[in-house]
This record gives structure tokens, sequence and C-alpha cells, in this order.
């Protein structure tokens, strides 16, 4: 008699240990909640490319619920802190799902060149539709908003997704490697978890605001943007 053999059951500290180490803020809540994402969905059979289907759809949804609440939330006739809050746990949520995905692929061995296709597609399109959210408050609030600043705050905001897509192979490097907890502190004002946390917050408190976190996100990756461009002059030189 052939007795088959139990599907292996992994458990959340199995799927943390392959975790992609990212900021102190995501590492120490959004990985973690992922992981125990990851054990759910395996228990379910499901494979990583839904719980990427679905960050995209709990990100996509948060940005849409703010789009379209912005102008009656400057009106007075829609309440901010639920809106905000609202989006700021879908957008946790979501982010939690893009950090289970990877993991789960990872642990079970179902990473695919394709898997990793959809899961940059849907990067960009949740970073497009987040940035517009926060845009369309802005605007709501403040309508003489420089299109300029909506531009530099667009494009600056898109330095850290391309960062995380060079993060890979040979190319992988960090300005500042150190892993202390001052530097990992430092390093919050980049971390897509806290970052995300910030807007809702800032969304639901003070959403008025919100041209001022434009402004201060544009600074913060433009010159992170600008210090990298400069490093990576001098490594390349430096080996010519």
């Amino acid at each position: 008699m052939i007795t088959a053999t139990p599907p292996t059951r992994h458990t959340a500290a199995d799927f943390l240990a392959k975790h992609k180490s990212s900021g102190l803020f995501t590492d120490g809540i959004n990985q973690r909640v992922g992981a125990y994402m990851s054990v759910a969905a395996e228990r379910l059979g499901l494979s990583p490319t839904a719980l990427t289907l679905a960050n995209f759809v709990l990100g996509l949804t948060a940005a849409v619920l703010v789009v379209v609440a912005a102008p009656a939330m400057a009106a007075g006739r829609a309440p901010a802190p639920v809106v905000g809050l609202a989006a700021l746990v879908l957008w946790q949520l979501a982010y939690s799902l893009d950090c289970a995905d990877g993991q789960l692929a990872r642990v079970t061995g179902t990473a695919s060149p394709a898997g990793a296709r959809l899961d940059i597609l849907c990067d960009v399109a949740l970073q497009i539709a987040l940035v517009s959210a926060v845009a369309m408050v802005a605007h709501a609030y403040e309508p003489h908003t420089p299109a300029w600043l909506v531009a530099v705050f667009a494009g600056t905001w898109m330095v850290n997704l391309v960062t995380s897509a060079l993060q890979q192979g040979a190319a992988a490097a960090s300005l500042v490697a150190s892993r202390s907890t001052v530097v990992r502190l430092i390093k919050l004002v980049r971390d897509y978890g806290a970052v995300v946390t910030v807007m809702g917050l800032t969304l639901a408190l003070a959403p008025a605001w919100t041209v001022w976190l434009m402004v201060a996100f544009a600074l913060v990756n433009g010159g992170f943007l600008l210090v990298s461009i400069v490093a990576s002059a001098r490594a390349s030189l430096s080996r010519g």
C-alpha cells in the first residue's frame, strides 16, 4: 500500500526567512504580515500571482477611493479621516501582499520570469495610481497647485521604483550599506511602508497639507537621485 506524502506546510518563520530586506518599517511590519499571508495562501493553494493580483486590486481601490472623494473632502461633504484611514489600511494590506508574493514564490519554488514581470508591472501601475491620488487631494485643497510641482513629484516618486529594480544581481548596491539602527531610522524617509503610512495619515488628519507633503517627497527623492547619479558616476570613472 502506497501512502501519499502530505504536502509540506511552511510556517510564518519559514517565509520571513526568505524575505528581501527592505526598510525598518517594511521589515518590521509589512514583511511580517506578508509572512502570515503567505502561510494562508499556501494553505488555500493560492499562487504568488494570485497575491500579486490581490495587491493590485486593493492598491488601485485605495487610489480610486481617494481620487473620487477628494473634491468632497475639500468641500467638507466627505469625512477626511474616514477616507484617509480607509486608504491607509488598503495601501498597507496591498503592500503586505506585495511582500507576500515574493516570499511565497521563493519558499515554494514557484518563482518565474512571467511572475516577476507581472509584479513589476503591477507595482508601476499602483505607483501611478498613488501619485494621482495624492495630486488630486493637493489640487482639491489648493486649486493653484503648480503643474510643475505635480510633474516633479510624480517623476521623482518613481526613483524608488527604479532603484528597487536596479537592486538585482551584480547591480545591487547601497549608498549607505550600514545596517545600524540610526542609519535605518534615517532611511525611513524612503521606506515605502513608512511613506504610505505618512501619506494616509496626512490625508486623514491634515489633507490641506498634502501639497507640502508633495514638496517634501520631491526634495527627498530628487536629492537621493542626484546623490545616486554622482556616486554612480564616480564609481564608473574610477573603474575606467
